[in-house]
């Protein structure tokens, strides 16, 4: 089996490459530092894609600049048009089975606090491509993880508030807390991530599925398992001056692990202890 990874530069597609690689030639495609160049703003020029791709997984997305209208029309060309070029890219190579890296978020409403057109756009991204798939028979696989963490920096960029707290906890520091809501987040390790979705692929699962702990964390587990991992005495502390941070959360769904009959492997405590390891380690 061959495999392109569109996106290779992306923290997941860095974590799929040694699990895809136990069972097939994997390969990277983005704008710069990998093994092909491409770059979804763009028409894609598929002389210059290796032939004999069986796979297609796209890990590419945009998240936008601070000048929002110019944010929108770049996340929606990179994050909506891109996949659809990605869908014509395998019909014209005869690639068979395309993977879509969407986002839990392709779920919120215009109602929800973290309504974004980040979210929009993979809502978008996924009503076109499916459409794609449907007139085609293209195989289309979309999986939807929600907010991912991992062992060390990687998933920091996106994830700062968590690293924030995991930061002051590994340096015995009270955690503070906007409002008194003790929040509730999905959350899922980056590993069990790129194990599933090689899963999915191992199996040929398509459709559409959501991919989150089917067990809400709220903040306080966070600092408690953060606490456990680096033998820290931080508690958290409200500031009921402030206004509430909303709860995050999205309804559980184990349809894809069901199907995989693998279910995600890694506990808050243990991606805890794992981060705190790694930061022993490079100490």
């Amino acid at each position: 089996m061959r495999i392109l990874i569109v996106g290779g530069n992306s923290t997941l597609a860095h974590a799929l490459v040694p699990v895809l690689s136990q069972f097939a030639e994997v390969m990277t495609a983005g704008r710069s530092g990998c093994d092909v160049r491409l770059d979804l703003n763009g028409e894609i020029d598929a002389g210059a894609i290796p032939r004999g791709i069986d796979v297609l997984i796209n890990t590419a997305a945009s998240f936008g600049t601070g000048d929002a209208a110019r944010s929108m029309y770049q996340i929606e060309q990179t994050n909506v048009l891109g996949p659809l070029r990605l869908c014509q890219l395998c019909t014209t190579l005869s690639i068979s089975h395309m993977v879509q890296i969407s986002s839990i978020y392709a779920h919120l409403t215009a109602q929800s606090p973290f309504y974004t057109p980040y979210s929009l756009s993979k809502r978008h991204a996924e009503e076109l491509i499916g459409l794609y798939s449907e007139q085609t028979g293209l195989a289309l696989t979309v999986i939807r993880p929600s907010q991912f963490y991992g062992t060390g920096p990687a998933c920091r960029k996106h994830q700062p508030f968590l690293y924030t707290i995991i930061d002051k906890v590994a340096n015995n520091e009270n955690v503070t807390i906007y409002g008194s809501n003790d929040a509730r987040r999905n959350f899922i390790h980056l590993d069990d991530v790129a194990e599933l979705t090689a899963a999915a692929i191992r199996l040929k699962i398509t459709g559409s599925h959501d991919c989150a702990q089917l067990q809400p964390v709220r903040f306080s587990d966070i600092i408690a398992a953060a606490a456990k991992a680096f033998g820290s005495r931080s508690q958290m502390v409200f500031m009921p001056q402030q206004p509430d941070i909303a709860d995050n959360i999205c309804p559980a769904d184990d349809t894809l692990f069901r199907l995989l009959r693998q279910y995600p492997r890694i506990s808050l405590e243990l991606g805890m202890a794992k981060e705190a390891a790694y930061r022993k380690s490079m100490q």
